[in-house]
């Protein structure tokens, strides 16, 4: 590894690209330190105690979202335009048109990403501060405020594209990870600071630290595995030429869906947490601490990422297309009949990974969730955080590797 991290930096062309992505990601954690004028930080700090999806948009923006800063809503609004960008592709023949026209059609619909970001960012924000009673002033600081976070999300997406095009790796993830990363450091410093003092335990601290490597080992390992089905094309004369005759593999990675069950189960579970946090004397806000603190609570958290897996995996691959075009260009699974019995296959190689990865996912999700409870100290990281961190290194080194074999290359052939 250290090997390679030497070749790359000899490159002159890498090392200018990783030099500029860490320059960047540099500058984003300095802007996430230039607080948003007339908030009330220690209301913002009860809420975000209290209301557990805030706690959750504070660890993904590094601690941002409660010290208020300009980068306090992150990339969020960036990924809520854009997925609500797509939805409406299908919905809007316009935009529908206007998505097959190529690279000039998917560049207009960036930039109505970019407009939307925007306005999602500074509604976002002027919402959170007004339902926090976070706005030290009132009046026309709504707007400030507003302006300010939607300002500070609008730049955060530049340095993204940026990073993009410039540097290494997906820009907007990397600066997800980024927060993600910064967060774990905070917690760190003041366990670190815990145990000087003698207010924190030792061992829960090693033991935290000990089950994030385990996390990290399990999810690289599950993220990079994969099923290969192998498969033969028979050979067949187009024109004058032989087409044909080769074997080669589909690969059917052992987590296909990545993050997103996670994300859509917490979110699920959050939203009833966050609408009974507005009357906090009543009986179904007591009901439901006590539930969500509870092993009924993990039970049903487990179940929904278990579904959202199976409903995703369900989306995102269809065997009977693919097995319609193995058909259509001579291809076939040895053993395997073409047409029906090749689908019937994929769907049951299918169903076996995702019920692994259900498993897997829903176990993980309980993780941090234990240790808080059972060590008493609070764990400075989600299983989605870990997820997201993991997958976006492995997909960074990559991007790094190939990079460095299209280099060997123009150098060999050169």
């Amino acid at each position: 590894m250290l090997e390679k991290m030497k070749n790359a930096w000899r490159i002159p062309e890498l090392r200018k690209k990783i030099v500029y992505t860490f320059g960047m990601l540099l500058m984003y954690r300095l802007l996430s330190c230039i607080p948003v004028p007339g908030i009330d930080v220690a209301a913002v700090a009860s809420a975000v105690s209290n209301f557990s999806i805030l706690d959750f948009m504070n660890m993904m923006t590094g601690g941002s979202f409660q010290s208020m800063t300009i980068m306090a809503m992150g990339i969020s609004p960036y990924i809520n335009a854009s997925i609500i960008l797509q939805l409406l592709t299908v919905a809007i023949p316009a935009l529908e048109k206007l998505a097959k026209e190529g690279p000039e059609g998917r560049k207009k619909i960036t930039e109505y990403t970019r407009y939307l970001t925007v306005v999602l960012a500074f509604v976002q924000a002027v919402g959170l501060v007004f339902a926090m009673r976070a706005n030290s002033y009132g009046g026309i600081w709504y707007v400030v405020i507003g302006i300010s976070m939607a300002a500070g999300t609008a730049l955060a997406m530049w340095i993204g594209e940026r990073i993009t095009e410039n540097g290494l790796g997906n820009g907007i993830s990397l600066l997800i990870m980024a927060g993600i990363v910064s967060n774990m450091f905070t917690w760190a410093t003041s366990a670190v600071g815990g145990i000087v003092n003698g207010t924190v335990n030792f061992f829960a601290v090693l033991a935290i630290l000990v089950a994030m490597l385990v996390m990290i080992v399990a999810i690289t390992y599950v993220d990079m595995g994969e099923r290969r089905i192998p498969v033969q094309y028979a050979k067949r004369m187009v024109g004058r030429k032989m087409y044909g005759g080769q074997s080669t593999h589909i690969p059917m990675k052992i987590n296909s869906t990545g993050v997103m069950p996670l994300i859509f189960g917490f979110a699920i579970l959050q939203f009833p947490a966050t609408i009974f946090a507005f009357f906090p004397t009543s009986g179904i806000n007591l009901w439901w601490s006590s539930f969500s603190s509870g092993i009924w609570y993990q039970f049903v958290l487990a179940l929904l990422i278990i579904a959202f897996t199976y409903f995703y995996t369900s989306i995102t691959f269809n065997p009977v297309d693919i097995s319609k075009n193995m058909q259509q260009n001579g291809g076939l699974i040895p053993g395997i009949r073409q047409g029906r019995a090749t689908s019937d296959y994929l769907a049951r190689v299918s169903s076996r990974l995702t019920l692994f990865s259900a498993l897997f996912l829903a176990v993980l999700a309980t993780i941090p969730t234990m240790l808080t409870q059972l060590l008493g100290i609070q764990a400075p990281f989600a299983a989605s955080s870990v997820l997201i961190a993991v997958s976006v290194s492995i997909e960074t080194i990559r991007q790094i590797e190939a990079q460095m074999v299209m280099r060997h290359h123009k150098g060999f052939l050169g």
